[in-house]
């Protein structure tokens, strides 16, 4: 009976782990398809000014199976004190000027901003090349990378409040960052990124939550996010999301082809309250 009990054990595991498998793969052929017309492109709301003067450096913020990790740091220029800090999570393109430029922007509000690096030093110019980086990424070393990220910001920049904010891949991994550390991120914020609805795990989060969606993205389909929202509701996890109308995937990436200025500037407004609300004491 107990043989019998194990390998039913090891049955499920394995049948646990390969729908996971399974979801990430339709995940990410979701994402190629949303992406394909896309590209990085150079324009002028690529570089959106901050609010505020910031200083920048690259830092070395992890190790990974034995690898070291760099990221982009920001912070606003002659700041005393200690700040709260944001993590910040880079879409399926990579750590690239867009994603410096955002972190930035987030440092001229009044936080440390550290932009990690899940693709360890590789930033893709074509769809092809951001699929196939984005499908190298394992769970348990990007946790740990993420992990290191947020006791970087508080052992190193003293943060005592930290937040996270991720954008399509990066926003499926803010989530991930608050399920992993339901007790230690204070408040996160998900840009079009995959989700999570089994109210077992989400019912472990005390953060807030701010999502922004696009009503025409296919990738994330407003009904995945109602049932997201609807999970978190039901377990009791505050929340705050957005579905804006004629916007599809990406649409608050400056450096894409499917840039919605108005609905991107309305999305920003709502997450710099936000971290405003939750960061800062």
């Amino acid at each position: 009976m107990e043989a019998l009990f194990k390998n039913l054990l090891i049955a499920g595991l394995l049948l646990t782990v390969a729908a996971c498998g399974s979801e990430k793969k339709d995940y990410l052929d979701r994402m190629d398809e949303e992406h394909k017309d896309d590209a990085p492109v150079e324009n002028a709301a690529s570089e959106t000014p901050q609010s505020a003067e910031v200083t920048e450096e690259t830092v070395t913020y992890a190790t990974v199976n034995g690898n070291e990790i760099t990221g982009y740091l920001a912070k606003p220029e002659g700041a005393e004190g200690d700040l709260p800090g944001i993590i910040v999570i880079h879409e399926w393109w990579g750590l690239n000027d867009n994603i410096r430029m955002m972190t930035r922007r987030l440092a001229g509000e009044g936080y440390v901003a550290l932009a990690v690096d899940l693709y360890n030093g590789k930033v893709a110019e074509s769809p092809d090349s951001a699929g196939t980086y984005a499908r190298s990424v394992e769970q348990e070393p990007a946790l740990d990378n993420l992990t290191q990220a947020y006791n970087y910001l508080t052992e190193n920049r003293n943060a005592k409040m930290v937040g996270s904010i991720g954008w399509c891949f990066g926003g499926g991994w803010s989530l991930q960052t608050a399920l992993a550390m339901p007790e230690m991120i204070d408040a996160t914020v998900i840009y079009y990124g995959r989700l999570v609805t089994n109210k077992d795990r989400l019912e472990k989060l005390t953060m807030p939550i701010l999502g922004i969606f696009g009503a025409e993205d296919d990738g994330i389909p407003p009904s995945a996010v109602n049932e997201f929202e609807a999970a978190l509701n039901d377990v009791g996890v505050t929340n705050s999301i957005h579905i804006y109308d004629g916007a599809g995937h990406a649409f608050a990436n400056p450096s894409g082809n499917r840039y919605k200025k108005d609905a991107a500037e309305d999305a920003w407004m709502k997450t710099t309250a936000f971290f405003e609300e939750h960061l800062k004491e």
